[in-house]
Order: C-alpha cells, then sequence, then structure tokens
C-alpha cells in the first residue's frame, strides 16, 4: 500500500502523510477504514516507529484520522473534505507563485503548456 523513497528529500514521515491523503481522495480508504498499525507499517516498510507515529499524530492534528484505544486508527468521516479543503487553500498560494512567474517574464503560455502536461501524460512541460 504505502510505498517510501528513501532517496527522496522529502521527509519519510511526510511521504506517509501525502500518500494516505492520496489514498482517502482517490477512493482507496473510505471514513471508518482501519489503517494498518504503527507496528504493521514500521515493519512492513522497514522504518522506525517513531516516524509512523509522528505521520499518524500529524494525521489525527489535521482530522484525517482518528484513534480508538485498543482499537486501532480509522479514517475520519469528514477526512475528504477536510483535505479538499486544505487543497483548496493550496490553490491560492500557487495564484501567488503564477503571479510570481508572470512577473519573472514566464509567459501564460509557457505556463498554460505545463499545466497540460500535468493533465495529459503524453506532454512534457
Amino acid at each position: 500500500m504505502f510505498q517510501i523513497d528513501i532517496m527522496s528529500r522529502t521527509p519519510v514521515y511526510e511521504q506517509i502523510i501525502s500518500q494516505l491523503e492520496s489514498f482517502v481522495l482517490t477512493g482507496i480508504l473510505n471514513a471508518g477504514d482501519k489503517i494498518p498499525s504503527v507496528r504493521s507499517l514500521s515493519s512492513t516498510l522497514s522504518i522506525n516507529p517513531n516516524t509512523i507515529q509522528k505521520a499518524y499524530s500529524e494525521l489525527d492534528n489535521r482530522g484525517i484520522i482518528y484513534s480508538v484505544p485498543g482499537r486501532g486508527c480509522f479514517i475520519h468521516e469528514e477526512a475528504k473534505k477536510t483535505i479538499m479543503m486544505k487543497k483548496q487553500s493550496e490553490l491560492a498560494e500557487l495564484v501567488e507563485r503564477i503571479k510570481e512567474l508572470k512577473l519573472a517574464g514566464i509567459s501564460k503560455t509557457q505556463i498554460l503548456e505545463c499545466i497540460d502536461a500535468i493533465f495529459d501524460t503524453e506532454k512534457e512541460c
């Protein structure tokens, strides 16, 4: 389920958070689904349990998962909505970045080509 890139500059706990959020958005994980225990995921990925716990704590703080003592961690009912709201705020940040690119002389055409490349895997930016 989870795949960790140990060569990535992105910390492992952030990779776990990002992947779990993607699983929720794509419907791989749904509200009420149980996620792997810290010990189980640590063993599967050969990662320190503290790293997994850090990711789970952050997901809990964000309202993506919740913990039931003695039973494990589960996807929160509002997880998908919460993630989508976060992505909407990231869109505002993207708008600011595009404004910066425009000021730097990047053309609208170049920006749109990159966007098209993202949505059409046959092209490259």
